[in-house]
């Protein structure tokens, strides 16, 4: 009975999609026949700036009234808050990986040979405290994603929000796993 409904819906979406289609493809075709009507009847002949490069120096985004103070702050090598808050994020999240990389080469070069009670304590000890400063950076790249996309002037330039707790899981089993893998080499 379940598989009969959702065999129905399938259906009934499937139509409403060619239907969809259909449409979408006329107005296309539609759109190319205006244009080459156009084109023959010579009304893209000797228009202004014809043959001559297109300068888009002026965004149509941008509010008229930032437009000046967005060309000087361009003329002087400085861009938007957000935009300076976006290269900032770019680089503290690189940074973050690159970290993280290095503490499993060295949890890799720890973990390699046999270590004493005390070298393997400081090692804990050392990953305890590489745990809670990356869960700090990630806090801190959370909240300024928060901040860049406030100030951000459309959505689509936006940057997805990411779960702390999620990418931590994500560094700790990274890890776990090269310790793992070194300690698997050192048995054999």
């Amino acid at each position: 009975m379940a598989d009969d409904k959702l065999e129905e819906e399938i259906h009934r979406k499937l139509q409403h999609a060619r239907k969809l289609a259909r449409y979408m493809s006329s107005t296309e075709d539609l759109v190319e026949a205006q244009i080459l009507k156009a084109q023959q009847k010579g009304e893209f002949d000797n228009l202004e700036g014809a043959g001559k490069p297109v300068h888009f120096e002026e965004n149509a985004y941008e509010p008229p009234e930032l437009r000046m103070v967005y060309k000087i702050l361009k003329d002087n090598d400085f861009a938007p808050y957000w935009i300076e808050l976006g290269k900032e994020i770019d680089h503290q999240w690189k940074r973050f990986w690159e970290d993280v990389e290095y503490f499993k080469k060295y949890a890799g070069v720890v973990c390699q040979d046999k270590r004493s009670r005390k070298a393997l304590e400081r090692f804990e000890k050392r990953k305890a405290h590489f745990y809670f400063e990356q869960r700090l950076v990630l806090e801190d790249i959370n909240k300024k994603i928060i901040d860049y996309n406030l100030h951000c002037p459309t959505f689509e330039q936006g940057r997805a929000n990411f779960v702390v707790d999620d990418q931590m899981y994500k560094v700790i089993n990274g890890i776990e796993q090269a310790i793992e893998d070194a300690l698997i080499l050192r048995d054999k």
